[in-house]
């Protein structure tokens, strides 16, 4: 690995804020997007069930390209490709309310979706490598910080459109400021280049086996997580009849708990390693499940929401840590993660409407909670194969680097 060769307390601690402030200007895009949507929908002149067509349109983007991030983290080097990739994130903000109809869109939204993608592996990617470095589990609250920029963004989304704020003007100002954001925090983030020596990853591969398995556990929470999102205010308003107003405060409390336990997930996972948290993690998401569907109550369901928050929080960004040293490919073990977790995300919400059709929310949820307990059963495929100081050549194939402890044993040093 060429690059930084800096690697004193003060400046991982630097690198460390720094690529917090990625994580939390990459989700303060998604925040800022998702607010408008009911003025794009207006201004594109569609019905719902098309707009649920054109918002499938950024998942297809971010699966298809995400698999070329680890090429272009070889051949740029870290710093580059993020500056490069997190920039044509912020600035394709810009997009999606200029489309005058659903072709437009359909497009725009794909284009949005493929450098979300991108730049969500190459942060993450980097962000494994920093948490390497450091020696000690930061993922949980770098994604902690993408909830918080979730949060930020959309809050001026809601001002924008309460005050009646034209969805054009709002989202060229906010790229433009998110934009001169990112490129001020990737300044900060670690300078990682490949060896010389080391072979260039492909062109566009698929994922290696090893993400599968890890995959295959964020898949189970992303799925509990948007299933939770979508329906957690119709399950209380449609089986337990409550009205609007409470039936909202269970997306609150689910939402909540998740960034809470984000922010503080690292302080967990150092002292009880990543395996024994999310085990953990998918007891009380399973106990929160049946809350929902066995206590027929309003009280229990507003607990089982915010309990399966809880227990999911830490699962997602642990996983791409395991994918991260799974491996020689650290950036398309993350990819094929990404890309699966992505897969998750976009079919929850249809899956859980397809059985409620079926049968019942009930039963909807009951699969929610199945899924949730496959957490515990699961969670060894994210004990780390080499310790968590093993890094990696450069971001797109990896050789080791000793020195740290992995995630399943406390913290040695703190820097």
């Amino acid at each position: 690995m060429t690059g930084d060769t800096d690697l004193s307390p003060a400046r991982l601690r630097h690198a460390r804020y720094a690529i917090a402030a990625v994580f939390c200007t990459h989700g303060a895009v998604t925040g800022s997007f998702a607010t408008r949507i009911p003025w794009i929908q207006e201004h594109a002149q569609l019905s719902a069930g098309t707009l649920g067509l054109a918002l499938a349109a950024p998942a297809v983007g971010a699966a298809l390209a995400m698999p070329l991030a680890g090429r272009i983290n070889h051949r740029l080097g870290a710093r580059t490709a993020l500056r490069v990739l997190l920039s044509l994130w912020t600035l394709s903000l810009i997009l999606p309310s200029l489309a005058p109809n659903l072709p437009a869109l359909c497009f725009v939204l794909f284009v949005y979706g493929a450098t979300a993608g991108m730049s969500d592996v190459a942060m993450n990617a980097l962000g494994v490598e920093t948490e390497n470095r450091l020696g000690r589990s930061i993922m949980s609250s770098l994604h902690g910080m993408w909830s918080v920029g979730a949060l930020l963004g959309s809050a001026a989304g809601t001002v924008a459109a309460h005050t009646g704020v034209d969805a054009r003007p709002h989202h060229l100002v906010a790229a433009l400021l998110l934009t001169a954001c990112g490129l001020f925090a990737v300044q900060g983030v670690l300078d990682l280049r490949a060896d010389q020596e080391a072979p260039a990853p492909a062109h566009f591969a698929l994922p290696p086996k090893s993400a599968l398995l890890i995959g295959a556990i964020g898949f189970c929470a992303v799925f509990a997580e948007g299933a939770s999102l979508d329906w957690s205010a119709v399950y209380l308003r449609d089986v337990l009849h409550t009205d609007a107003g409470l039936a909202a405060a269970s997306t609150t409390a689910f939402a909540l708990t998740m960034a809470v336990a984000r922010l503080v997930g690292d302080r967990v996972v150092d002292r009880f390693g990543a395996v024994r948290t999310v085990r953990a993690g998918g007891v009380v998401a399973t106990l929160g499940g049946l809350l929902v569907v066995g206590v027929q109550h309003p009280a229990g369901a507003l607990a089982g929401f915010g309990l399966i928050g809880l227990g999911i929080a830490v699962v997602v960004p642990l996983a791409f840590a395991a994918a991260g040293r799974s491996g020689p490919a650290p950036a398309q073990a993350i990819a094929g993660v990404a890309t699966i977790t992505y897969t998750s995300g976009l079919i929850a919400p249809s899956a859980i409407g397809a059985v409620a059709d079926a049968t019942s929310l009930v039963v909807s949820f009951g699969l929610v909670t199945l899924l949730t307990f496959a957490l515990i059963a699961g969670a060894a495929v994210l004990r780390p194969g080499a310790p968590v100081g093993q890094a990696g050549d450069d971001l797109g194939g990896a050789t080791a680097k000793a020195g740290s402890p992995g995630l399943d044993e406390p913290a040695r040093t703190r820097p």
